[in-house]
């Protein structure tokens, strides 16, 4: 059956130090699952990817995992994915999950996922993509880095603008159903892969 859409979720290849990120990431997972969605993620089977994963595929949902090879033995990637793709670089990863996804969340992470946040949230701004985009803050996770955010914009280096373009909230199913209603109604594009 073809998933009526796909969220990518970025998140942490740890689990962290709070069961509720475990639990937003279940929580998310079975929200794709139960609506008719697919998961792009990283392709791992370690901390919240692959507990976003394990969720998804028990709710019903398809799973899409993309891993760059170095991480392959790393991360333990995911061989009950619906589609594994294994990729040569970090830049391949991230453009094929930009492709394969009509919006983005990130949920706790580290280094890697505050990356691909940025890089994402960038790429719209610049007009690459119009899918929509949201940080779940996860038991205030988020709190200091959107505060570091509003300073930005105080400091003239950010606009209110660019801030409109991330939806940030904190209760899983709610933020995602907002991101699934703001999904553009056209067939996916592929100006992302023109423009990269």
């Amino acid at each position: 059956m073809t998933p009526e859409f796909s969220i990518c979720v970025y998140c942490g290849s740890r689990p962290g130090e709070r069961p509720e990120y475990a639990a937003a990431a279940i929580a998310a997972g079975q929200w794709i699952g139960h609506n008719g969605g697919q998961l792009v993620y990283g392709g791992g089977r370690t901390g919240l990817m692959g507990t976003v994963a394990e969720a998804t595929r028990a709710a019903g949902g398809r799973v899409v995992g993309i891993i760059p090879k170095a991480l392959v033995d790393k991360e333990l990637a995911n061989t009950l994915c619906d589609e594994l793709h294994i990729v040569d670089t970090m830049h391949e990863r991230k453009a094929m999950m930009g492709e394969r996804a009509d919006a983005f969340v990130a949920l706790p992470g580290g280094i890697g996922t505050f990356e691909e946040l940025f890089e994402i949230w960038t790429w719209r701004q610049l007009g690459y993509h119009d899918k929509p985009t949201g940080i779940l803050n996860v038991a205030g996770y988020y709190d200091t880095m959107l505060a570091f955010l509003a300073h930005g914009v105080r400091e003239g280096f950010m606009s209110d603008w660019q801030m409109s373009l991330v939806q940030t909230g904190t209760d899983t199913h709610a933020l995602l159903a907002a991101l699934r209603a703001e999904v553009p109604q056209h067939p996916r594009d592929d100006r992302l892969a023109e423009n990269l």
